[in-house]
């Protein structure tokens, strides 16, 4: 069959092949059965058919979906569990000499793995009955204290095996400050969405007729947490001159000196 010269040359948006060939290029995602857009290309006609229907996809920059991956990002945040920031010893329990009628004492071993500086806090479900000491505390990075748990143990109704059942719980929540700075309880009410559960710990009690390994170890912690107290008592050595008086300095020349003319008083008075 001949071709006409003005079929030849005439665009690709107007002859019957030019019109096949821009349906064949296509994409595949296009409704079925939707008509072939008119256009003088193949890109313009992809263009104008997917704003048509409204399946155009985002170019990235475009400012197109700016809200899903801060949504996704989100919800990955809220299922992946938070990191530790401290470590535990022992790590999911507290241990106490099973003493009803007295108050007894455990220990626990916190350190700080992390970076920065991170302030912790106790809390518990029997707060008339227990205190911690320190209840809280800032911890620079790498920094270990030992904090010592005070309970008051009731006597057992009914003959209850308490040794076994115990309902008291305490909760130790870890916040990360700027730096170091003075404590203060009101650090975790004022940034409670930065505040992270590190671990709910269960009471324990140890028979103390027959005693085990548990509480040896308790035992000793007990002693390098009296000891640090103790230590942490004891005003810092000074170094420099000392200060007496209002303000004045007295160094080991001058005090050398003044028992030096002392020394001469006193030969003086015995020579008269």
């Amino acid at each position: 069959m001949a071709i006409s010269s003005d079929d030849r040359y005439a665009p690709a948006g107007e002859s019957g092949s030019g019109k096949l060939w821009n349906l064949c290029r296509m994409p595949f995602r296009q409704a079925a059965g939707a008509p072939a857009p008119a256009s003088s290309s193949s890109s313009s006609g992809i263009h104008h058919s997917a704003g048509r229907y409204g399946h155009e996809a985002p170019v990235a920059g475009d400012g197109g979906a700016p809200g899903a991956p801060a949504g996704i990002s989100t919800v990955a945040k809220a299922l992946l569990p938070a990191r530790r920031r401290l470590r535990l010893d022992p790590s999911n329990k507290l241990y106490f000499p099973y003493e009803p009628g007295k108050q007894v004492k455990s220990a626990i071993r916190i350190k700080n793995t992390s970076k920065s500086h991170v302030a912790f806090k106790f809390q518990t479900t029997a707060p008339k009955s227990c205190f911690m000491r320190p209840p809280g505390a800032i911890l620079a990075p790498g920094e270990t204290i030992i904090a010592t748990v005070f309970k008051f143990v009731e006597h057992p109704e009914n003959n209850e095996n308490v040794l076994q059942k115990c309902k008291v719980k305490f909760k130790i929540l870890s916040l990360k400050v700027q730096g170091p700075m003075e404590y203060a309880p009101e650090l975790f009410d004022e940034q409670k969405d930065q505040a992270v559960v590190e671990k709910i710990l269960r009471v324990i009690f140890l028979d103390v007729q027959n005693p085990g390994p548990q509480l040896e170890k308790l035992n000793t912690q007990l002693a390098e947490a009296e000891a640090a107290l103790e230590a942490r008592k004891k005003p810092p050595e000074e170094n420099g001159p000392k200060i007496v008086g209002e303000g004045l300095v007295i160094d080991e020349w001058k005090e050398r000196r003044e028992r030096y003319l002392a020394q001469q008083q006193v030969e003086v008075v015995d020579s008269v």
